[in-house]
């Protein structure tokens, strides 16, 4: 393509020139772009304001990094999962015996819809387009259950895509945001995908460590985004001390304190204390409560509280979008959480997780491998080498997830077990399978 003709040299100017010509056939797919530096001299502009291009190009799709080999134009589909979730499930045959490799609850342990669904059709009308977006009985239900006085709440589709929707409110282009490492994996990619740079914390058996989180807001960050109970994939809980201290961290960078998006994706069937910062922070936390692992992960709803103006933000972009989670699904939900059997069985599967873990550890340390009991539905599971191990578990027709794909860099020596899928009975056999697989080198 002929670069003079370039006409807008702003990152979106040069971004549309080569997707246009991409789309055109000039680069062909499989070519390598020019080089940052050589485009940023020949239009005369910065090799910033081209990178920033380049990224643009590759959040479309139309271009792929491949690290010091450069940029190439894709030459084939965009894969539908990003790099990190393609990376979570294990190696291994079809039909093996166990898969503990997706983080996912326990069918069995899920509430029966059957009632749920039975009286969605006597509670819920076509109502207009413009109305309010949540049903005003559910959202009285879950205020009285929230872990502090909120402003504003609405409900989303989940709780990643509450997650999304309020950091897409909040990160422009080269912004920092704070995340978990270990950590839940498309956070990464998502901060990746919307042009910000990731600036890791790590944990321990609180929570959260004040000093990670001390080093990370020098860098400024516009975002914190944290897993205050059933830490996937540690299933760490915060406690309230340690809660305290990192509200104290925070409130020392009062004139720049970030935004704090609390993912709560396991209240359900977490056994930990319902810990958020907003109860000290209200003005800059929003917090999100999903129900997919209490209540099924198909219902694809979770709840959005935090100040006002932020909140209002999102429905507002919703409007233009989906607009509103199905209120035939809110229904279904609200019914769920008001109805006495529901509540039973939900309570049931909360005690039969914290059985199984405690099972499982025990069986663990029977064989040489300490572990604390997580809270949850996974283990993170130190090993001396994660392909060896991996490798090992398949061969024992079990599968888990890799422990790389969690962390913000680097590799890992640890494996993820969705341990809330182990029972009583299969327990001794696997932790016969796990502690073999740690010792692998």
């Amino acid at each position: 393509m002929e670069l003079a003709a370039i006409s807008d040299r702003t990152p979106h100017g040069i971004a549309g020139a080569f997707s246009r010509a991409i789309r055109a056939g000039e680069p062909a797919p499989g070519d390598r772009l020019p080089t940052v530096r050589d485009i940023a001299a020949e239009l005369g502009v910065s090799p910033a304001t081209v990178s920033a291009a380049w990224q643009a190009l590759r959040r479309t799709g139309l271009v792929v990094s491949r690290g010091r080999s450069g940029t190439f134009v894709r030459d084939s589909p965009t894969p539908w999962l990003s790099p990190r979730q393609r990376g979570l499930v294990g190696a291994g045959p079809d039909g093996l015996r166990l898969d503990l490799s997706r983080g996912t609850p326990d069918p069995t342990l899920l509430p029966d819809l059957g009632p749920a669904l039975h009286r969605v059709s006597q509670r819920a009308g076509v109502l207009a387009y413009q109305e309010e977006p949540v049903l005003p009985d559910l959202r009285d239900v879950l205020l009285a259950s929230w872990p502090y006085p909120t402003e504003a709440l609405t409900v989303v589709d989940g709780a990643t895509d509450g997650v999304t929707r309020m950091l897409e409110q909040v990160v422009s282009y080269g912004d920092r945001v704070v995340l978990e490492s270990p950590g839940f994996p498309p956070f990464f990619d998502l901060v990746e995908a919307l042009g910000a740079e990731v600036v890791p914390v790590s944990l321990d058996a609180a929570g959260v460590t004040p000093d990670s989180l001390r080093r990370a807001l020098d860098a400024r960050p516009v975002a914190v985004v944290l897993q205050p109970r059933a830490h996937n994939p540690t299933g760490v809980s915060t406690t309230v001390a340690r809660a305290e201290q990192l509200v104290r961290v925070l409130r020392r960078r009062r004139e720049s304190m970030p935004w704090i998006i609390e993912d709560d994706h396991s209240s359900g069937i977490s056994v930990a204390p319902d810990v958020s910062l907003g109860t000290w922070l209200p003005d800059h936390v929003v917090h999100v409560r999903s129900y997919s692992k209490s209540h099924g992960p198909d219902l694809r709803i979770a709840a959005l509280g935090g100040p006002s103006a932020i909140v209002d933000r999102i429905v507002a972009r919703r409007m233009l979008g989906p607009a509103w989670t199905s209120r035939m699904v809110q229904t279904i939900l609200l019914d769920l959480l008001t109805s006495s059997a529901s509540l039973d069985e939900v309570s049931e599967a909360r005690r039969q997780y914290m059985a199984r873990q405690r099972t499982l550890v025990t069986a663990l340390a029977a064989h040489g491998v300490d572990a604390a009991v997580p809270d949850g539905i996974n283990l993170w599971l130190p090993v001396r080498d994660e392909r060896a191990a991996l490798v090992h578990l398949s061969a024992s027709g079990i599968r888990v997830a890799g422990g790389t794909p969690f962390l913000a860099d680097g590799e890992a020596s640890f494996l993820r077990v969705t341990s809330g899928l182990v029972s009583p009975d299969d327990a001794p056999d696997v932790a016969a399978a796990l502690a073999a697989a740690a010792a692998c080198a």
